[in-house]
């Protein structure tokens, strides 16, 4: 059984970093260090080894880069074991990542409120790798945001690796630096590529602007505080994740509506271009940054390595299923007034971002093919019956009404 530590939930009140002005008309962060990277586009491809990777990765058999993704934990042992805090391992992307730290033998402790196990079988787990998992992991709950319980619990444990996969602002984030203490060795925060400023050159690059009004910015806030308080640091900036046991109903909504046998509603042309990741392709990212020195004080984007349409995402999920072409009815958003109905997944506009950096830097590649990881989150969590939200159709019906004159039952 995991140990245990508690503390009382009170929430200290912390003040917000000042920033320095990065442009006379917007105050916001100053540039972080070590984010540009030289053009490629002038350059021969013998001088590029980013190119060179995806070259080399397109150029391998599927089957070749399933195995040399699924070798991350065996390469992970590499690097000595560390003690490991991690801030958030009981939903999604961090239930993947504790797995793999653990087999790769690491001590890893959660740190969550203490409001749900942190010990649960998932659909990967053989009764060996649960068992192993079961009798390594540790927990200490307790409330992030309360500093003097943090301080207490954290001050002498001797974590050498902060992942922290849930924090949003960057007052959270010093609380925890301020509690783990200076013999910190690397602070690895999980950001959004939600950050990027809306462009006409894509895909999204680390070092392109970045929006200090976007829903994300307290996690912009928070790289720019690690940059200043000279923490080794690595922000990872993910695109769409999907998988088993996501809790954003990315590929749910459309495996929701192929079971019920209601067409797919997209937004516009249905042209828009997007990318999701898988989540053990995000977790084994996270694990390739460990210890890795080329990782430190940079960004990065990790994805999966194709670009997909939103109507080709609605295919990709009805084959995933094993169904037929689903029938799709496109609509202009502007004409509706969906009230708190979400008519869909994902953001009206392309958006989609460059993995080629990590993929030099970390000597890091996807397992998965977007049809590939779709028939994995079906097959191990939709398909066997379990999902996060229940379907709303109201916004559909509303569309469909409108569109084609019916409403589906």
């Amino acid at each position: 059984m995991a140990a245990v530590a508690r503390c009382s939930s009170v929430r200290a009140a912390a003040q917000a970093p000042a920033c320095s002005a990065r442009s006379q008309a917007v105050s916001r962060p100053a540039p972080f260090a070590g984010l540009r990277r030289a053009s490629v586009v002038d350059k021969d491809l013998e001088a590029c080894p980013a190119q060179q990777l995806r070259l080399r990765t397109a150029a391998r058999p599927a089957a070749a880069r399933r195995t040399a993704a699924r070798a991350v934990t065996v390469m992970s042992a590499y690097v000595a074991p560390k003690k490991i805090l991690m801030l958030g391992g009981t939903r999604f992307i961090g239930v993947y990542l504790a797995r793999m730290l653990v087999d790769a033998g690491h001590d890893v402790t959660l740190l969550t409120r203490g409001k749900k196990p942190v010990v649960f079988r998932i659909p990967d787990d053989t009764d060996e790798s649960f068992d192993r998992f079961a009798a390594s992991i540790k927990h200490i709950a307790c409330d992030r945001t309360d500093v003097s319980a943090m301080q207490q619990l954290l001050g002498n444990q001797g974590f050498e690796v902060v992942y922290d996969i849930n924090g949003r602002e960057a007052e959270e984030a010093e609380i925890v630096l301020d509690a783990v203490g200076p013999g910190l060795q690397q602070y690895i925060f999980c950001s959004s590529a939600g950050v990027y400023k809306k462009s006409e050159q894509m895909p999204h690059r680390e070092e392109d602007d970045v929006d200090f009004n976007s829903r994300h910015k307290g996690k912009l806030y928070t790289e720019d505080m690690l940059q200043r308080r000279g923490v080794n640091w690595t922000s990872v900036r993910p695109v769409y994740i999907y998988g088993p046991l996501n809790y954003n109903p990315v590929e749910e909504f459309f495996f929701h509506r192929l079971k019920a046998g209601r067409p797919i509603c997209v937004p516009n042309s249905g042209m828009q271009v997007t990318q999701l990741g898988h989540v053990k392709d995000l977790a084994s990212a996270f694990v390739k940054i460990l210890g890795n020195p080329r990782a430190a004080r940079q960004v990065y984007n990790i994805s999966g390595e194709r670009f997909v349409t939103f109507d080709g995402l609605a295919k990709a999920c009805a084959a995933a299923m094993g169904f037929r072409e689903p029938e799709i009815v496109h609509y202009n958003p502007k004409e509706f007034d969906f009230g708190k109905s979400k008519a869909f997944p994902m953001r009206d506009q392309h958006f989609f971002a460059s993995i080629d950096k990590a993929m030099a830097d970390l000597d890091w590649a996807p397992e998965f093919g977007l049809l590939e990881g779709l028939q994995d989150s079906y097959d191990k969590d939709f398909g066997r019956g379990t999902y996060r939200k229940e379907p709303d159709y109201t916004a559909d019906d509303m569309i469909l009404e409108r569109v084609k004159g019916k409403v589906y039952a």
